[in-house]
């Protein structure tokens, strides 16, 4: 039997646009002539998988039908979430409908996942397909490649879970590195009966609702309109609490594999920066007495620019109206000013510089700095600069 990937696509990407009205939901911004939604659906083209499932809201479901027609996706089925009610009612309602056998293994992917190495990924989703039970759930681990607050982590016995934290503090971070714990990469894999299994067990109110939500669902063109009278009964939770944290049978599925969920800028700076090579382009390079930037990709209300200091290098000190910036170093060591506070910065390290802070790069040193920025905002042009010192005499 095929795998039915099931892809969760009902993210509003608040945490990259924290005091923005309106929110680009991540899943669909253009990195660049691609999307991560759009990644996602590429993938489950694999010969392992069944037709794919989406699961939304109406919110996106032009967005949605866009991607299926770009990406050459002719079957398919969309859930039509009518409220927000987190990932156990979102995950659940997708099992549920009528056309999944039973036994079917189901692959649960978000859509704002970027992985790479996707051989090693479905081979491991292949290999595992045996040890789906009635009860068990396989989830996935990535290993580990700094400590990060940003994701939550796993640690496991026997390759079965023992432990979840939710997103640590980098120092603890560290401790459950050491201890050889992963990623939890938010990916699930297991059959329809052991997802309606847990749920009457752990979860008998979302059950309830969840059921009654699908029974009672309008089916249009492929959609599914769930009940919305039924789904908002249903209590909102994350799978995680929900049934992850309760079962005790869960297995783990540990890859080392290139994998992020792009949820900060510091995330998507540094996937620019591994990509430079594909984005950069002569006519975007611009010198200044300083050293120079090239513009890598300019997207809707986003600018990534890898910046480059020479030795002895002092951009003006100012600020900017219009936008945030977020840095990331990769190279050498930069002098910052960011209002009343002067440090120095290493490659791998990062920094927000809040709209109207006043701030500075300088390179005191002998070796280049090379730092890939990340500008949001509604303005991303040169014309946004507040100088308030500056040693080219650049200041009118």
């Amino acid at each position: 039997m095929k795998i039915r990937p099931v892809i969760l696509c009902g993210g509003a990407g608040t945490r990259l646009w924290p005091k923005a009205k309106k929110h680009q939901a991540k899943q669909f911004i253009d990195f660049g002539n691609w999307t991560l939604l759009g990644k996602t659906l590429e993938r489950v083209k694999a010969s392992i998988f069944d037709e794919p499932i989406i699961s939304t809201n109406a919110k996106y479901l032009r967005q949605v039908k866009q991607h299926l027609k770009k990406h050459e996706i002719r079957k398919f089925k969309i859930v039509l979430e009518p409220a927000k009610r987190n990932t156990a009612p979102a995950i659940l309602s997708t099992a549920l409908i009528k056309d999944i056998p039973n036994k079917q293994p189901l692959m649960f992917l978000a859509a704002d996942h970027l992985i790479e190495k996707i051989g090693l990924f479905n081979k491991a989703i292949k290999k595992n397909q045996k040890k789906l039970t009635h009860n068990n759930i396989c989830i996935f681990g990535i290993k580990p490649t700094m400590p990060s607050s940003e994701f939550g982590y796993f640690l496991t016995k026997n390759n079965k879970v023992s432990r979840f934290v939710e997103k640590p503090k980098e120092a603890k971070a560290k401790q459950i590195i050491s201890k050889k714990g992963y990623w939890n990469s938010g990916m699930f894999y297991l059959r329809k009966d052991s997802i309606i299994n847990n749920f009457k067990k752990y979860q008998p109110n979302i059950y309830r609702n969840c059921n009654k939500a699908v029974t009672k669902a309008k089916y249009k063109n492929n959609v599914y309109y769930l009940n919305k009278q039924a789904f908002t009964k249903a209590t909102a939770k994350s799978f995680d609490y929900a049934i992850l944290e309760k079962t005790k049978d869960i297995n783990a599925i540990k890859l080392d594999i290139p994998w992020s969920d792009l949820g900060s800028w510091k995330e998507i700076c540094k996937m620019y920066g591994r990509n430079k090579r594909h984005y950069f382009k002569k006519k975007n390079v611009f010198h200044r007495p300083w050293g120079s930037y090239v513009n890598l990709f300019n997207g809707k209300e986003f600018l990534i620019k890898e910046i480059y200091v020479k030795p002895k290098g002092i951009l003006s000190l100012q600020k900017h109206h219009h936008r945030a910036e977020h840095w990331v170093v990769t190279h050498g060591k930069p002098k910052i000013t960011l209002n009343k506070k002067y440090f120095t910065m290493k490659p791998d390290e990062t920094i927000f510089i809040p709209l109207g802070a006043i701030h500075r790069i300088e390179n005191p040193y002998k070796k280049p700095v090379k730092i890939i920025e990340a500008q949001v905002g509604s303005i991303l042009k040169e014309t946004d600069i507040v100088r308030y010192q500056d040693i080219y005499g650049r200041i009118k």
